[in-house]
């Protein structure tokens, strides 16, 4: 067995920018063949709920091909895998290869688990001659369980890099409805838990599978990121260009952003760790949310 252990450089892999993450059907060619063309961020080939269990063979044997086309544009490439013992370890052995970023884990619910499937990932690159650590993890959270163990979860492995709350299998697990009231709570505590990890938190308030209404779906993820969040999974192509727009800078605060760098400089000269501006009070903490909006712009 291949001890999955991290150097100092692999243990410090940066946060990647992921504003939107739209699942493709692994088994549906003209979806695979389109993909790249849509703007996200990230693809993820999807082996679990959007396919039949009749064709997951087949779109396991397709991966290779699929993850060629899906990342042609630059775009991350990301698989999500099944939770099952049996289908999961047909997965890794199909999608731990070159040209895959990330292992998307649905029904996340312990750190053991996802330990368990980093040591399989390492043995698998080792094996293949793959970058050691290369393939982060992204974590759905999906069970009320999963929520007492957050912070164990979100600091498991090194390979972590982002988390998001799975609003119809949570709503489902207690015996409710995808609704505001119900998802803020454990929406919140995901996000609590992934930032102080040093993990990129995704996700919105609401159900992923509202993508008709686009006026409800642009302040439901403007929202999302004004309480923090960084980017949000999508579940169809029309929803991308909207958490595109809703997780990047506008240009009022990047407007906003550089005259409180540019004060802060002035500042800094006269000895003053906070000053006003405009008629507020401008102290540190501001000055780092502009420094941060400055370096979303940048990316």
């Amino acid at each position: 067995m291949i001890k999955d252990t991290f150097p100092a450089a692999e243990s410090a892999l940066p946060v990647p920018r992921w504003r939107s993450l739209l699942f493709v059907p692994a088994h549906v060619p003209r979806f695979v063949e389109t993909a790249h063309q849509r703007g996200a961020d990230g693809l993820i080939l999807d082996l679990e709920d959007s396919v039949p269990q009749d064709q997951k063979g087949e779109a396991r044997q397709q991966l290779p091909e699929s993850v060629a086309k899906v990342g042609s544009k630059g775009a991350s490439v990301l698989v999500r895998v099944n939770r099952g013992l049996r289908v999961l370890a047909a997965d890794l052995d199909a999608a731990v290869m070159a040209g895959v970023d990330a292992l998307v884990l649905p029904k996340t619910d312990s750190p053991e688990w996802i330990l368990e499937i980093a040591n399989a990932v390492s043995e698998l690159e080792w094996e293949r001659n793959l970058a050691p650590g290369r393939i982060r993890f992204v974590a759905q959270i999906e069970t009320p369980g999963a929520l007492q163990r957050l912070t164990a979860i979100a600091s498991a492995h090194p390979r972590m890099a982002a988390m998001a709350l799975g609003p119809e299998d949570f709503s489902a697990a207690v015996g409710g409805s995808p609704e505001f009231d119900l998802l803020l709570a454990p929406n919140l505590s995901v996000l609590f838990a992934a930032r102080a990890a040093g993990l990129l938190p995704l996700g919105f308030v609401g159900s992923i599978g509202e993508f008709s209404d686009t006026d409800s779906l642009r302040e439901a993820a403007a929202h999302a990121r004004r309480l923090g969040f960084a980017g949000a999974l999508a579940v169809h192509p029309t929803q991308v260009a909207i958490f595109n727009e809703a997780f990047s800078p506008s240009a009022q605060e990047l407007q906003w952003a550089n005259c409180v760098v540019a004060a802060e400089h002035d500042a800094a000269t006269r000895g003053m760790s906070a000053f006003s501006l405009n008629g507020k009070m401008v102290d540190p903490p501001v000055v780092r949310r502009a420094h941060e909006i400055l370096a979303l712009a940048s990316n």
